[in-house]
């Protein structure tokens, strides 16, 4: 068999261009991660080959002996991880699997009540340009405007005014500790089922940095890549209850035959992730965003929130300028670290030039970066953003960042 090398030259380029890339950046971006070598492995194994269509034992193809093996022990370790009562590890991924529970739970037209995507919400939570909201109606709530946070009161008015069918907790772009059991009984009090979209804090919550929505939410779809640092894929977990219709809408209702070479490497990330390291990991990241956000706000950058209680921290430009979010990242970038723009709450300007920046710890503590790395990074990242057009200053803290890097290997961990 030849290799990438042989086969196709121009793409074998690409990937070592990519490896690279990763190795002398510091990546910063909060939905982002770099897993281990046991999970490159599975994910680019021969399991890539079979086609496995159903659940194990309960198939529409032969041969199935060994992805049945695997997938069962992938569904053990997920319930088990998490506390949950039913697991589906089959969904392609995060907007996918929040497809197949709204499928499973809601009549089109139905209503859902999640965080508004330029208040830190995502997409599928009901944005106006998402299926989300085409076949449900969609009642958002937003963060206070004063402190950028959840404001339960508010919510619990709005969901009683607005008898949602499902309410939706767990963010994309929300610094603090999410109340999970406040939404659970108010979804109760207006009889309607609670999801959790846990997506960004998976690898907290196992890590015993953050609370779990389980197991008194209704059904909880997390990603399994980003702080859980698996491949890129998702579960829901769900009670039991729900098994059999979480089932049926992720197959046969909305997906064909499931990538078994990544339900192999979701199943090694969460043996990887029940070590007793992880837990120090998980710890690791909280300490490194809180450090990093004290170094910024010393340094006179305004944070939503005022700082984090979790991997990420949400950049406000304002002071500055309006808008300027784009030209920031590109800046940081250019100087060796790498950020997404994105919208802050009640951002003046649109989300095609919004006024924020988001940052995150989890790569640079899988690197094994830790409080001191921090502190100079967040004056890096300071200092470009109070000189964002200095080029000289990019190309100085470019070099700085390589020699960081170099001290703390792609796999060192």
């Amino acid at each position: 068999m030849m290799s990438l090398k042989d086969v196709d030259s121009e793409i074998f380029s690409l990937t070592q261009k990519e490896l690279e890339r990763q190795t002398f950046v510091l990546n910063m971006i909060p939905s982002e991660n770099y897993v281990s070598k046991a999970v490159l492995e599975a994910t680019g194994s021969i399991l890539t080959n079979k086609y496995a269509e159903g659940y194990p034992k309960k198939r529409y193809y032969q041969g199935m002996e060994n992805v049945d093996a695997i997938e069962a022990i992938a569904i053990e370790r997920a319930k088990k991880l998490f506390g949950a009562e039913h697991a589906n590890v089959q969904p392609y991924s995060g907007s996918p699997a929040n497809a197949a529970i709204f499928y499973a739970l809601l009549k089109p037209g139905d209503k859902i009540m999640g965080l508004r995507l330029d208040m830190g919400g995502h997409l599928t939570h009901g944005h106006t340009v998402n299926f989300s909201s085409r076949f449900y109606k969609s009642c958002p709530y937003v963060v206070d405007k004063e402190t950028g946070m959840l404001d339960m009161d508010e919510i619990r008015k709005l969901a009683l005014k607005e008898k949602p069918n499902l309410i939706i907790s767990g963010y994309t772009a929300y610094p603090r500790i999410i109340p999970f059991k406040e939404f659970h009984e108010i979804a109760l009090e207006v009889g309607a089922y609670s999801m959790a979209d846990i997506s960004h804090i998976a690898g907290l919550i196992v890590g015993g940095v953050h609370p779990s929505p389980l197991p008194f939410t209704d059904v909880v779809m997390t990603t399994t890549h980003k702080t859980l640092r698996g491949p890129r894929g998702a579960i829901i977990l769900c009670k039991e209850k729900f098994a059999n219709a979480i089932d049926r809408a992720v197959f046969p209702g909305l997906q064909g035959g499931p990538h078994q070479h990544v339900i192999a490497a979701k199943a090694v990330a969460f043996k990887e992730a029940m070590k007793p390291e992880f837990k120090d990991y998980a710890k690791q990241i909280v300490k490194n965003a809180k450090v990093l956000a004290e170094t910024l706000m010393d340094n006179g950058i305004k944070l939503v929130t005022g700082g984090t209680d979790n991997h990420l921290i949400l950049i406000d430009l304002t002071p500055i300028a309006i808008g300027i979010g784009r030209q920031v990242a590109v800046a940081l970038e250019n100087a060796g670290i790498c950020t997404n723009m994105n919208t802050i709450p009640y951002d003046p300007s649109t989300p095609f030039k919004p006024s924020g920046l988001r940052i995150g710890t989890p790569i640079l503590t899988t690197r094994g970066m830790k409080e001191e790395e921090m502190k100079i990074i967040g004056e890096w990242i300071s200092q470009i953003i109070n000189d964002y057009k200095n080029e000289k200053l990019q190309k100085k803290i470019k070099q700085e960042v390589k020699e960081l890097c170099e001290k703390f290997p792609l796999f060192g961990w």
